[in-house]
């Protein structure tokens, strides 16, 4: 299988459209905890190696790319959306106020955006394109996936610390037969998402 590569950045550097900032997220699908995106501006001079999109890379591996991608980026920042966000305007629309909490943290201001998927956030700084798995294809996007998979993991191991009885540091929220069956026998926690199924019950 192939890497990401960094072509279409290279491209925006000749352009005159660097930086240009990698952005992903992590956390759509499970039942519990926020919707964490990442943005990523990797240094053109010091890319790190083995960068993968993040569903493809173990733990171990994940959590080494991440020091490296922090140690070595240009910039990085991350933006949450938390359950009670969600339950409130939705999971798309979430999404989008995680991702334009990353790129306004970020330290360096990006002209340009990549971002997965085919549906960006409205209201942007800057001109986006967005490239369907672009986290297996571009190695920016790959690189925030990594920094939000990351980042959203540890907020769950910390969060199974306050609620044991879940086991988030296990399943991380998603919807797993032992996650429902803590749901079942103790009804849900302040961080659970009650808009999702099957928690919703209108």
């Amino acid at each position: 299988m192939a890497e990401p590569n960094f072509h279409l950045e290279r491209r925006r550097l000749k352009l005159r459209a660097w930086p240009a900032a990698g952005v992903d997220e992590a956390g759509r699908g499970p039942l519990a905890g926020p919707v964490a995106a990442a943005a990523v501006i990797l240094d053109p001079r010091d890319l790190p190696a083995g960068i993968q999109d993040s569903k493809l890379l173990k733990s171990d591996a994940r959590e080494r790319l991440y020091e490296e991608i922090m140690r070595r980026a240009l910039a990085v920042a991350v933006g949450l959306a938390s359950a009670e966000e969600i339950d409130a305007i939705n999971i798309r629309q979430a999404t989008f106020v995680a991702m334009r909490r990353a790129i306004s943290a970020l330290s360096i201001e990006p002209r340009s955006l990549l971002i997965d998927g085919n549906d960006p956030p409205p209201n942007l700084p800057c001109p986006v394109e967005t490239i369907v798995k672009g986290d297996a294809t571009v190695l920016s996007i790959a690189a925030a996936s990594i920094i939000a998979k990351v980042t959203r993991d540890r907020l769950m191991r910390s969060l199974c610390a306050s609620y044991p009885a879940y086991g988030f540091s296990r399943h991380f929220g998603y919807a797993t037969a032992a996650h429902l069956a803590a749901i079942a026998e103790h009804g849900p926690c302040p961080f659970h998402r009650m808009s999702f199924r099957p928690l919703r019950t209108d």
